[in-house]
């Protein structure tokens, strides 16, 4: 993390400190403001300040796993020596950062309890949300994170033709292919190509593709014949909590024409991942700071206006960025699960995947971008413009 970028971010907010708080290690912000890992049992809190030298304030029994710790460490006993510790850093300070969610509206973020505000707010101070220094923080990408991954990025695209490609020479063979079979080569190819993936990926025919998150049955997956419409969503990473998943889906048919109505989804699907990229592109050309929730309101609303508003079951993004999980830290681009206000500040990574769910077929079409720091928004891995045929 670059602390100096950050405290400069928090004297551009009129921020005067961040308290990011941890008991057992619950709050995975505190986690990767401190990478590592660590078998911690007691209360930690950092406190960064808008200038000036952050401090760790640990209990003496957790001490041994902070030796490593890149900031000062402060030990504490008793309670009462973290409220006072906690006291003295806030005294003269008003806006003080926690992870807090105001109303609970942005749930990766809302993790200090409640009490732990109103201890907070007894000293006077102003409680805000860290949402967008999270975002400076932890989220953004590092230049090896982005070259990285494009890497991944090229290898998971031809994974994905590889998947379809395999389903194409089974059905021109007139020889057997199910969903189980196609997964089980997307992660052997993982293997191959040196890939990370914590799970799935997805591969679902027909009305399983109107299941967003559908898992395949080892023991019974569906059969693709000709006729079938194929959903693909798969994601993966080089080895590492500090790279980022290239997580892309596409959508195929199992023959030489694509049916109207599928061909009616699959193009509305598009106009909306296309909007949900223009908005943000626009924004950085005219330098106004977009939000979250805009991105998703401008892909959605080529979803409604095709009339395809029921078949919408999630939000159009989620954040990519460093750490364990597929979905990031930083903004979402969401108003529909969450009002996600945080803004697509530079070096925060994000992916576009509209989609539309029916009780007979699914579209959803995913790509990664990056809000470069020179560049601005850019589309980092592969897109998908036209179903794959696979007859």
């Amino acid at each position: 993390m670059d602390i100096t970028a950050v405290q400069a971010y928090m004297r551009e907010q009129r921020i005067d400190g961040w308290l990011s708080y941890d008991f057992r290690g619950n709050n995975p912000v505190f986690a990767q403001l401190l990478p590592g890992r660590r078998f911690v049992t007691r209360r930690a809190v950092l406190f960064i300040p808008a200038a000036g030298e952050a401090r760790l304030l640990v209990h003496h029994i957790d001490h041994g796993q902070y030796k490593d710790a890149p900031y000062p460490l402060d030990l504490y006993l008793s309670w009462q020596d973290m409220r006072a510790w906690i006291a003295s850093r806030l005294e003269g300070r008003g806006r003080i950062a926690m992870e807090y969610a105001p109303g609970g509206g942005l749930p990766v973020v809302g993790i200090v309890d409640a009490g732990t505000v109103e201890l907070v707010r007894s000293f006077g101070a102003d409680v805000v949300s860290s949402a967008n220094l999270v975002q400076v923080s932890v989220a953004v990408w590092s230049e090896a994170a982005a070259k990285n991954h494009a890497i991944a990025s090229k290898k998971t695209g031809d994974i994905m033709r590889g998947a379809f490609g395999l389903i194409r020479e089974r059905l021109a063979a007139g020889a057997a292919v199910n969903e189980h079979q196609v997964q089980q080569q997307i992660l052997a190819r993982f293997k191959a190509e040196g890939l990370e993936t914590p799970d799935g990926p997805i591969v679902a025919v027909n009305g399983h593709a109107g299941d967003p998150h559908f898992e395949v049955s080892p023991e019974n997956p569906a059969t693709i014949r000709m006729g079938d419409w194929i959903l693909i969503d798969l994601w993966a990473r080089l080895p590492g909590d500090e790279n980022i998943f290239s997580d892309i889906t596409w959508v195929g048919y199992a023959g030489r024409e694509v049916p109207a109505m599928h061909r009616a989804v699959f193009e509305a699907v598009k106009a909306a991942r296309d909007a949900g990229v223009e908005c943000a592109r626009r924004g950085w050309r005219d330098g106004r700071a977009v939000q979250g929730w805009q991105g998703d309101e401008a892909s959605r609303e080529q979803i409604i206006k095709a009339g395809f508003a029921h078949g919408i079951k999630h939000r159009t993004g989620h954040s990519l960025s460093p750490g364990p999980k597929v979905h990031g830290m930083g903004v979402n681009i969401d108003n529909l699960e969450t009002h996600d206000t945080r803004e697509l500040l530079p070096g925060v990574g994000f992916t576009i995947e509209p989609g539309v769910y029916l009780p007979e077929f699914g579209v959803r079409m995913e790509i990664d971008m990056h809000v470069h720091p020179q560049e601005g928004p850019v589309v980092t891995s592969c897109s998908q413009d036209q179903p794959e045929l696979v007859a």
